[in-house]
């Protein structure tokens, strides 16, 4: 059986040179490292009690937030996944995942409360 093509709400088109352009989603556009906000966090929710390092706030496209998640697990030498614009990195590895990330010329930001 042959899929149908998704005309997303076209029926029909009188103009014969009519011809239908999927548009594409456009990916989000990398922003510098230096003005990327990102945070780093410890999470233990929903994880039966084991620990996260939780890196978010990627403004990109999911292929460079991928690279950036297997570059931190390479040099954490641990595991863990990209998901839902999140990098998430088995342990806690807070300060460690800091440090490289500011090699890499990511800043820092202020935190505020304690």
């Amino acid at each position: 059986m042959k899929k149908k093509k998704n005309y997303e709400g076209i029926v029909y088109s009188t103009a014969p040179d009519f011809e239908f352009q999927n548009e594409e989603p456009e990916e989000d556009a990398l922003l510098p490292a230096n003005q990327q906000k990102l945070r780093v966090s410890l999470d233990r929710k929903q994880r039966g009690g084991k620990e996260v390092t939780l890196v978010t706030g990627f403004e990109g496209p999911k292929s460079n937030l991928e690279a950036l998640g297997k570059m931190l697990k390479i040099k954490c030498g641990v595991g863990g996944a990209v998901k839902d614009g999140e990098i998430l990195i088995q342990g806690d590895h807070r300060e460690r995942v800091l440090q490289i990330l500011l090699k890499e010329g990511y800043t820092q930001t202020k935190r505020s409360g304690g």
